[in-house]
């Protein structure tokens, strides 16, 4: 473990310019990543376990994708995309797309 305050609420990262984001570690890699609209993000399961990435609005949802699955969406409207895996709800990660 590494040392912090123990208060258990990191700050929020700015979004990272990225379209790919690796699913390891029982986290989202970026946490938050930031694309124009139109873009294609890839999400791949790096972890041994199944993990899903799922919209808060609904606007996506993967099936469930075991190790080495793949789920990819394309962003057409600009806008914060906040997302969990609904396997393990404290993953949760963000795509911002802009004009």
């Amino acid at each position: 473990m590494h040392g912090g305050s123990g208060s258990g609420a990191a700050p929020a990262a700015a979004p990272v310019a990225a379209n790919s984001v690796s699913i390891k570690g029982f986290a989202f890699a970026p946490a938050s990543v930031s694309v124009k609209a139109g873009t294609t993000v890839t999400w791949t399961n790096k972890d041994e376990e199944p993990h899903t990435v799922v919209a808060n609005g609904g606007a996506f949802h993967s099936a469930a994708l075991t190790p080495g699955g793949v789920f990819r969406y394309r962003f057409t409207k600009p806008g914060s995309y906040p997302y969990v895996c609904s396997i393990h709800p404290f993953m949760r990660g963000t795509v911002v797309v802009t004009p």
